[in-house]
């Protein structure tokens, strides 16, 4: 198949298309153009009122060439008009026989489940107070929201649009000063030093067999997702049957979401024997807690798709040269990431050589991880002695130090 494109170029809020062209046996066919495609996929979208699927998702990090992350769910989602926010309510199971919940919305409140914790927290979205709910919809909504940006928004946008004998390609770039996610509609994050590039690219694949999304590709400067399902049936399930609760764990304990919970968490370590740990650095080996013998050990939890994570990497960097290396160590613990490769070339790529190791969910569970940076100074006995969360150029570069010179 030979292509041949053309293109149509508009400014400020007009959509540029690439219009696709094959040669056949007989000759040169046009396609038909994408906002044409999009409306009958729109409408198709729509009809669903209910979708249960098999949805597998792979994650990784910009220059990567392995995923961090991958998981594949059942999934049993609703359309929810009642709900202005998401537009939907979903639960998704470790499988199809629905012994194991993995994650709820229910219109009302998210479902955080914590398996080593055996705990459920429920967030009612009372606490962070933001212009919107931080939670994709279910693949078929979210489709759906990204189709009706790409037909209806006034944005700097770019849109190439291929076809196929088996399917339709669209991609769509978001040219914006701000980085734009799906929270049930087009949303704009607030700008952030940690952001090195605003745009937005998103990818779906339309199957030419029935005109619905079957895979989506979301990248941004800090992380690329992919989504794609497969058994999916539509408008068998009722609203009206789906109560969340229902699948709860019976032994978990259910607890409120509360955003200082964390941080009192975190403050409760400090003057704690830190837990032992044995994991495996990027170089293939082991390291444990009892092999390190300095005096001082500041401790990271970290991730490499965090963008303030990644900002402390030039300070770290130095840190040790400050000192002897019997004085002073550094460790960083991967907390995201279940790959080692992307542990090595998350090392090549920002260029640093202090130890960095794989966690598991024992060790994020043992010093209450649950989000990054965290930073753990360590005394000679290994007495957590104090915690700083969260980083800032400079202000915290000088916290942490200072903490380093007072046990010394």
């Amino acid at each position: 198949m030979k292509l041949n494109f053309r293109k149509f170029s508009k400014s400020h809020g007009i959509i540029v298309f690439v219009v696709l062209f094959f040669f056949s046996a007989n000759g040169c066919t046009e396609n038909n153009n994408p906002p044409n495609v999009l409306d009958k996929v729109l409408s198709k979208l729509k009809k669903i009122e209910s979708a249960s699927f098999q949805l597998h998702i792979e994650s990784w990090n910009p220059g990567d060439t392995v995923y961090a992350f991958a998981q594949t769910n059942y999934v049993e989602s609703y359309r929810n008009k009642e709900d202005s926010t998401i537009g939907a309510i979903w639960a998704k199971f470790e499988n199809s026989d629905k012994k194991k919940l993995n994650f709820a919305y229910d219109g009302k409140m998210r479902t955080l489940i914590y398996d080593y914790e055996k705990r459920i927290v429920i967030d009612s979205f009372k606490v962070r107070k933001l212009p919107f709910r931080p939670i994709s919809p279910p693949f078929y909504f979210y489709a759906e929201s990204i189709i009706e940006y790409i037909l209806e928004n006034k944005d700097e946008t770019t849109i190439i649009s291929e076809e196929t004998k088996n399917y339709y390609y669209i991609r769509l770039t978001i040219n914006e000063d701000r980085q734009v996610e799906f929270f049930g509609k087009a949303y704009y994050l607030p700008k952030s030093e940690y952001v090195s590039d605003p745009k937005s690219i998103y990818e779906i694949w339309i199957s030419k067999e029935n005109y619905l999304p079957y895979k989506i590709r979301r990248e941004m400067s800090h992380n690329i997702n992919v989504s794609s399902v497969t058994n999916s049936t539509f408008n068998k399930l009722n609203i009206e049957d789906f109560h969340a609760s229902d699948y709860f764990p019976k032994d978990y304990k259910v607890t409120q979401y509360k955003q200082k919970e964390n941080r009192k968490q975190l403050s409760n370590m400090v003057g704690q024997k830190a837990p032992f740990w044995s994991l495996l650095s990027a170089d293939n080996k082991w390291i444990s807690l009892t092999d390190i013998k300095s005096k001082v050990l500041l401790l990271e939890f970290t991730s490499v798709s965090c963008g303030p994570c990644n900002a402390s990497i030039r300070f770290l960097k130095q840190l040790p040269s400050l000192y002897e290396e019997k004085d002073f160590d550094l460790v960083a613990i991967e907390s995201t990431s279940k790959n080692i490769n992307v542990l090595k070339k998350y090392m090549k790529r920002n260029n640093f050589d202090y130890k960095f190791l794989l966690s598991n969910k024992e060790v994020l569970a043992d010093y209450s991880i649950r989000s990054f940076p965290v930073f753990m100074i360590l005394d000679e006995n290994r007495v957590i002695r104090n915690v700083v969360n969260g980083y800032g150029k400079g202000t915290t570069d000088k916290k942490i130090i200072d903490l380093i010179n007072n046990l010394l």
